[in-house]
């Protein structure tokens, strides 16, 4: 018998900036409407949402500047790899985002990107802005937590 041969597979894509420049209020899992060309490039790793936000458009949740790179064998079927993509969502969970929304200084942000059961799944968040003091405090905190991590394993 021969061996199973261990491809990479696809885990998940990360908004790696999202949880250092904003305060996340509330998530949600949405489903994202896709064409068979982002699929597969997807399933290679190939999509990035560090830059991309979602506004809803005559109730309808659209996820804007997601970068899906454009299949290497798609050829005539290839997608442009920064189209707006509409996003699969409750009406009433909708409808709750769009109030928070209107009422003021919060924006929907992605927060990954990953697979469920052969569908692509995009976990977004309700957030608002963090200022720069904030930031900073932040970096503070979690210096002072190496620090007494440090301490403590150094004196057991």
């Amino acid at each position: 018998m021969s061996r199973k041969k261990t491809s990479e597979r696809f885990k998940e894509v990360r908004n790696s900036s999202a949880r250092r420049d904003y305060f996340i209020d509330d998530t949600l899992e949405a489903g994202i409407v896709l064409s068979g060309t982002e699929v597969k490039s997807i399933r290679k790793g190939m999509a990035q949402i560090n830059d991309a936000h979602v506004r809803i458009d005559k109730g309808i949740p659209v996820l804007y500047h997601t970068h899906i790179a454009e299949y290497a064998f798609g050829a005539n079927a290839n997608h442009n790899p920064y189209r707006p993509r509409k996003l699969l969502l409750n009406i009433r969970e909708i409808r709750k985002w769009e109030q928070a929304i209107q009422s003021g200084g919060r924006t929907i942000i992605p927060l990954k990107m990953y697979f469920k059961k052969g569908l692509v799944k995009l976990e977004i968040a309700l957030c608002r802005t963090k200022k720069q003091y904030d930031k900073r405090e932040d970096l503070r905190k979690a210096v002072d937590l190496r620090e007494t991590q440090r301490t403590v394993k150094h004196h057991l």
